[in-house]
């Protein structure tokens, strides 16, 4: 029975709505109890179950406990157990009594998908309100139709040929040659063999190896997927009726038609089994015909499949294949790798890595790809110096090259030769496991000119061209001063050169000259300074402190040395400065031409030897007496000059260089600082002593 309902809303109109209820779950398991249970069962009770589950299926059922009444052949009170009306069995006592019959654990299983189930009590019961009845589980199982003995009425089994048990049914099927009828139980003769697609299989004609018992008209068709091919091995019976001929047998009325595509037919006949037929072709066609008369006993065969063959693939030119076989079949996959040094390239792009695949048509589905030998692409450059490639051509994998610094004005850091190869990693690496990176540095106080001899600043000798490439010339406000390249950022001078009326100048005010020997000449292209540094320690408002004078300059631009421009070195770790011991005092200053003092457009030099600290500091005691306002000499300044007079560094020479020659260097012993009345008799130049600020030189450098 189907039911409907349905919703009748009033807003205005009348809407109903109208669903079909679902059809309800098949019931595939349940429990039963007796009324009551677990309490005593009542008299005179007369209850019925009607179980039922899918078709296909029977019901099982198992008692949990069962506890009725006992007696003989549960006479009294009994729980019957009924399909279609037929009782099954009588159930009554208890587990292990004497009277009556109880299941135990044992299940029941009715005969189909039915089952009744009658509850009757009467009301006579000795032990009333003991007995409590029962409680059951029952559940669907399966039918094996197919294992069930045939049926008494004759009608034959339930499949011909070949029963399937499904679950809750079962199928039918038939062997090879037959087919099932609409019936869907009996298999009927038939020779419509449809299409085989398995890799290999036996076929045979029908009735084989007996004559078919009417004329026959058949089908085969073995279609494996592309790739593999069919080979035919028919067995040693074959007989199919033909007329002889003196050309052979002649295929009039029976015959076997083997099509392959592409191919003539070939119609077979004769007593004789063709044997193996090998097709090339993974699709085969197999046409069977004879009429009402003749005997022909047929054939029987067996088919294979081989897979289809691929060229060799060839030898790679700096490259290997693999793996490496005889032969190459369809699915079968190669792989291409390079030999160090060289890439993967096909049309011109580059690969990771590479397979083909041997395809169905016979031929591998990508080409191979070429091996080209790998690129490390340009050295890197090297600032202030140059890369030689000492062999191998355009960077190109185990090229060698060797860098080198413009030298004289540049060597390697390490003073080694420095050797990198272009390596598998596409990298260019060093030779030595110590070198990271080639780095030229500054060669310091090395001209590429030496003066031959060394006359006065003041009245001195005019400087020749390179000899003396660390001299700078200091504008500041229009004040002429002097300084001296330590790196190709920084520039070392006095302190109070920084100084105007008792504050530090602002680095925007700072010209810086290199390269010069005359200073009308290239005067118009200065370097400028980014920040000037002077130590803490100096006293910059006391115009008669000369403590601490030293100061340096770093440029907004890095210089480039050559012959023209160069570093001059920083004293060594425990430079000495020793009585005696010249150096050479330079700088564009006051000089004295005819007793005329001028500042000079030209570079002066003069050689100054030290002088004693004490006969330096006794004379500045002396001039002390007439004039309070004099600097004090302290342990960071040293003395320069002779005590006859005539030579001395002067105004504008300030912050130039004190330089000595040592071991074939110049070094930056001192620092033109203060001095008394230029070149008089008696009186010394005084200059910074460099070596004891060489940390707060190299820290300051460091970290600006």
């Amino acid at each position: 029975m189907e039911w409907t309902f349905c919703i009748i809303l009033f807003l205005y109109v009348s809407v109903c709505e109208c669903r079909r209820l679902p059809d309800p779950e098949p019931v595939m398991h349940g429990a039963v109890q007796s009324p009551q249970y677990p309490q005593p069962y009542s008299p005179n009770l007369l209850e019925q179950w009607d179980l039922s589950v899918p078709e296909g299926y029977q019901i099982q059922i198992i008692f949990t406990h069962l506890d009725i009444e006992a007696s003989a052949g549960c006479y009294y009170d009994a729980l019957t157990l009924l399909y279609d009306a037929k009782i099954l069995v009588k159930l009554c006592g208890q587990e292990n009594s004497a009277d009556g019959h109880h299941p135990g654990s044992q299940p029941i299983l009715s005969p189909a998908n039915r089952l009744t189930l009658i509850f009757q009590t009467d009301d006579n019961n000795p032990e009333r309100h003991q007995n409590v009845g029962f409680s059951a589980h029952y559940q669907a199982k399966d039918v094996d139709e197919c294992s069930a003995p045939e049926p008494r009425d004759g009608s034959g089994p339930l499949c011909s040929q070949i029963c399937l048990n499904t679950l809750g049914s079962y199928l039918c099927a038939c062997h090879h040659g037959y087919e099932l009828r609409p019936d869907e139980r009996s298999c009927v003769f038939s020779c419509s063999g449809g299409i085989f697609d398995e890799l290999e299989g036996h076929l045979f004609s029908p009735g084989y190896p007996s004559p078919p018992p009417y004329a026959v008209s058949c089908q085969y068709i073995i279609s494996v997927e592309p790739g593999f091919t069919v080979t035919l091995n028919f067995t040693d019976i074959f007989h199919i009726e033909s007329v002889d001929t003196e050309q052979g047998p002649n295929c009039l009325h029976h015959w076997l038609q083997v099509t392959i595509p592409d191919r003539e037919p070939m119609k077979l006949c004769g007593g004789k089994s063709p044997g193996l037929i090998v097709t090339n072709s993974n699709t085969v066609r197999l046409d069977y015909h004879t009429d009402d008369e003749g005997l022909s006993q047929g054939w029987s065969l067996d088919y294979s499949t081989h897979r289809v063959k691929c060229p060799f693939p060839g030898n790679m030119a700096k490259g290997r294949v693999t793996p490496i076989l005889t032969e190459y079949f369809y699915r079968d996959y190669i792989f291409v790798r390079c030999d160090q040094g060289y890439k993967l390239v096909m049309d011109g792009r580059e690969m990771e890595g590479f397979s083909t695949m041997c395809q169905s048509n016979a031929k591998w589905h990508l080409p191979l790809p070429e091996c080209h030998i790998l690129d490390c692409g340009e050295p890197e450059p090297l600032l202030n110096g140059g890369v030689t490639f000492l062999s191998g051509v355009q960077n190109q994998y185990r090229s060698v090259v060797q860098y080198h610094c413009n030298e004289p004005f540049y060597s390697l850091l390490g003073g080694i030769n420095v050797v990198f190869t272009c390596e598998a990693d596409r990298k260019w690496r060093p030779n030595n496991d110590i070198v990271v990176s080639p780095t030229c540095i500054p060669v310091c106080g090395q001209p590429t000119k030496l003066i031959p001899s060394y006359q006065r600043v003041i009245g001195g000798s005019e400087t020749p061209e390179d000899a003396l490439p660390w001299q700078v010339l200091l504008s500041i406000n229009g004040r002429r001063g002097g300084g001296m390249v330590i790196g190709d950022r920084w520039i070392m001078t006095a302190a109070h050169v920084m100084r105007e009326n008792g504050n530090p100048v602002s680095s925007e005010t700072v010209r810086i000259y290199m390269g010069l020997t005359e200073v009308d000449l290239r005067l118009g292209s200065p370097a400028f300074a980014s920040s000037v540094h002077i130590p803490p320690e100096y006293n910059i408002s006391n115009l008669v402190d000369f403590n601490h004078d030293i100061a340096l300059i770093k440029m907004q631009d890095s210089v480039t040395f050559n012959s023209s421009i160069m570093p001059i070195c920083l004293p060594a770790e425990g430079a000495t400065y020793t009585t005696g011991m010249t150096g050479l005092v330079s700088g564009f200053g006051i000089t004295e031409i005819d007793n005329r003092r001028i500042l000079t457009n030209k570079m002066k030099f003069v050689e100054l030897p030290v002088v004693e600290q004490e006969i330096c500091s006794n004379s500045i005691a002396l001039l002390k007496r007439k004039r309070q306002d004099l600097p004090s000499l302290t342990e960071n300044m040293f003395c320069a000059g002779v005590p006859e007079g005539g030579k001395d560094s002067c105004q504008g020479d300030s912050g130039g260089p004190y330089a000595v020659r040592d071991d074939g260097r110049f070094w930056a012993a001192g620092i033109v600082s203060w001095g008394i009345d230029c070149g008089r008799q008696g009186t010394y130049g005084v200059y910074t002593r460099v070596s004891h600020y060489i940390d707060w030189i190299n820290k300051t450098m460091q970290e600006n």
